[in-house]
């Protein structure tokens, strides 16, 4: 037998689920009528809210503290109905509560509950006047509604039965459907703004694969370009050597020649080198991100001073990305600016976030959308990140990058 399932008979079930739905209408109603007492304060609110801005404006800068009653206001009412329609008609979530949203919820707020009210009411004289027709056919005397039982007979009964039914079945569905309605109005005015959210995050996401591929490409250029002009150049003047060498036939030219070569392979394995520490650097890997900035800043061509705050290794993905902007930040620097220092400093932001700046005190006029730059900005923003570019004319220039830790 699978597992401990209860099956129950039919009978018990329909009762289960009749019992149900039973609560969960009477939890409507419930809502629906304490819907009808805020609503009282919300046209009250409403009132206020209309008259405050003039009333302000009057008051001049006495007028501040009544601006900020009315937000205060706002925001405890809302929060008070938002408690109400997740008790009693359904869970729902709601974005970060403004004054303003709160505001224009209120103002039509007012009306739902009204709605609500009139629903209830005519349940309630629909109840009460087939109460009293049933008892005034029964037992000879009404509800106060109708005293004289000679004129309540069993046809009139019969014949105000099916409208009587229909209009209390309306009555019941219409307060279910308030609290329904209730619950969508506070969904649409005050949490609105996560579908804008969603669909603005799905953008982002797919701006951001655009920069992942933009950014292999940049980095496939890169090192297409550096083994070009570097190590393909030192390897083409190493087989012209050779070349050169094995022609000679003077035993010392030829000498000479081969000690070239030896010198120009030597620069053929450093430029190597470097284009492998440029593509991933060895020490970012099995020293972390400080020692690979520490070995940076040595080996840079202009002076560097770096600051280094955080005290546990990030993941690799945002250790790369900040490496990287940080030395591509100095290599333009170097290469363009010719500053005679640059500050490098890496700190911790809230929210879960890496910051690194990098100042320099050259003469500014640095353009973000150049290719360096640009390059740069779509690493980060790979990784919902954000690159940022200060640059005066006359300096200092200041590339600030910022990227979620988590």
């Amino acid at each position: 037998m699978p597992g401990n399932d209860v099956v129950h008979p039919p009978d018990l079930a329909d009762r289960i689920a009749v019992s149900s739905l039973v609560r969960r209408w009477l939890m409507a109603l419930a809502g629906v009528l304490l819907g009808s007492v805020t609503a009282v304060s919300a046209v009250l609110f409403s009132v206020v809210a209309l008259l405050a801005p003039a009333s302000a404006r009057l008051l001049g800068r006495w007028g501040e503290p009544l601006r900020a009653a009315v937000d205060d206001g706002a925001l405890r009412l809302s929060e008070l109905d938002i408690r109400r329609i997740a008790r009693f008609h359904g869970t729902l979530h709601t974005d970060a509560l403004t004054p303003r949203h709160c505001r224009w919820y209120l103002g039509g707020r007012w009306t739902i509950g009204l709605l609500g009210t009139g629903v209830v009411l005519f349940l309630t004289l629909c109840l009460v006047v087939a109460g009293s027709m049933v008892s005034a056919w029964i037992l000879g005397g009404g509800w106060g509604l109708i005293e004289n039982s000679d004129r309540v007979d069993g046809g009139l009964i019969a014949m105000a039965a099916l409208p009587g039914i229909l209009l209390i079945f309306v009555a019941i569905v219409g307060v279910a459907a308030v609290g329904s309605l209730d619950r969508w109005f506070c969904v649409q005015v005050l949490g609105r703004q996560s579908d804008r959210l969603l669909h603005q995050r799905v953008a982002e996401l797919t701006s951001s694969r655009d920069h992942v591929v933009d950014a292999i490409d940049d980095e496939r250029r890169r090192i297409e370009r550096d083994l070009h002009d570097g190590v393909q150049q030192h390897l083409v003047a190493l087989g012209m050597l050779v070349g050169r060498a094995r022609r000679a036939e003077d035993p010392e030219k030829a000498h000479e020649l081969l000690a070239q070569a030896q010198v120009a392979s030597q620069g053929a394995i450093d430029e190597l080198r470097e284009v492998a520490n440029r593509v991933y650097p060895i020490a970012l890997d099995k020293d972390g991100l400080r020692a690979a900035l520490e070995t940076l800043a040595e080996r840079a061509s202009v002076p560097v001073r770096l600051s280094y705050e955080l005290t546990e290794r990030l993941r690799p993905a945002v250790e790369t990305v900040v490496y990287f902007v940080i030395s591509e930040a100095v290599t333009n620097a170097a290469k363009h600016a010719s500053p005679k220092l640059l500050e490098v400093n890496v700190t911790q932001q809230k929210f879960d976030r890496v910051l690194a700046t990098i100042t320099d005190d050259g003469p500014g006029g640095a353009d973000p959308s150049g290719t360096g730059l640009s390059g740069l900005a779509r690493r980060v923003a790979a990784l919902d990140g954000t690159l940022t570019v200060d640059s005066p004319v006359g300096g200092p220039t200041v590339v600030t990058a910022s990227v979620p830790c988590a």
